[in-house]
């Protein structure tokens, strides 16, 4: 009898199943008029199946999964995601999701799938990244999807399986790359020069244009110094000018004084015929002579400076350009 009651008590065990916290139970009736999925979900508990009944559990918690080829991740087979670009090369990677689940939505996700959440995710989900991807990344060439475009091309990716599974009631958080992308070796040793001949080039250019800017510093400096030096000149030739102009009426007096008993007349006539005053008359013209000189140097030398600056803003503009 004792026998009896034991195989009882370890069938009644057996039947017994748990719906953990951070879960959501569906009941499926496997046979009989009755069959397929009970309209209630179970909650956190311990329930008595029968012979005829199977629980499938899903976490409402957010849930994590990655599709690799590496064994030591999710499957131990290779999950990893090829896809093919615009230019025709082929491309690997492996990918992982976040996602979460309805816990009002649970008996209808499994109606629409007949799976549990391991298979939804294995199956369901990677088949439908796998299709967005490929898709995607056909219009788009592998330089694209290798460099600069490798955030965008997942986030489309993303919004196309929010699209598809959102109203479901399966909630994708986020979806990621891991690692690098796999490319043939040929294509990746062939975009790695490529960039790295990008590079030198860029680097060359910020070199030249470092250099322009200090050569544009020291014209500038030596511009300023010059023009510096120009406007003192002009500065001093003006005065010199303006002093041989003033002093041509005191030597003129001077010489008048000299012979008081002739009318002013005669004296003014005298004064302007004097030797002193003619060699007078010939450094105020030396004067404005110099002056003049001064000045036209000045306003050259401010004109190739301004041409100077014209090229060279055309210069950077066709540096930036390129």
């Amino acid at each position: 009898m004792k026998k009896y009651l034991a195989i009882l008590a370890i069938a009644l065990l057996s039947a017994c199943s748990y719906v953990p916290a951070g879960n959501v139970g569906v009941l499926v009736h496997l046979l009989g008029g009755s069959k397929g999925v009970d309209t209630e979900e179970l909650g956190v508990g311990r329930y008595f199946l029968t012979w005829n009944e199977e629980l499938y559990l899903f976490p409402t918690f957010m849930q994590n999964y990655v599709w690799t080829a590496g064994v030591d991740e999710g499957s131990p087979n290779d999950e990893s995601i090829s896809f093919q670009t615009a230019d025709g090369n082929v491309a690997n990677a492996d990918i992982g999701i976040s996602y979460s689940i309805d816990p009002e939505k649970v008996t209808s996700i499994f109606q629409t799938y007949r799976r549990g959440v391991d298979e939804i995710t294995d199956t369901f989900l990677r088949n439908m990244v796998r299709d967005s991807l490929v898709r995607n990344a056909s219009t788009k060439p592998i330089e694209y999807v290798y460099g600069a475009g490798k955030a965008e091309l997942i986030a489309k990716v993303l919004e196309d399986i929010q699209a598809q599974v959102g109203p479901q009631g399966i909630n994708v958080q986020k979806l990621y790359w891991i690692g690098e992308i796999r490319l043939p070796e040929v294509i990746k040793a062939s975009i790695d020069a490529k960039n790295a001949a990008t590079q030198k080039a860029q680097q060359r250019l910020n070199e030249v244009q470092q250099s322009k800017a200090e050569a544009d510093k020291k014209i500038e400096d030596a511009r300023g110094e010059a023009e510096s030096i120009l406007r003192v000149a002009e500065a001093q030739a003006k005065a010199n000018r303006m002093y041989v102009e003033e002093y041509r009426k005191t030597l003129k007096a001077k010489i008048m004084a000299e012979d008081k008993s002739q009318p002013v007349n005669a004296q003014e006539r005298n004064a302007y015929s004097h030797e002193s005053y003619e060699q007078h008359l010939l450094a105020i013209k030396e004067a404005v002579e110099i002056e003049e000189e001064l000045r036209w140097k000045l306003i050259s030398a401010q004109a190739m400076v301004e041409v100077w600056r014209s090229l060279s803003a055309n210069q950077r503009a066709e540096a930036k350009v390129m």
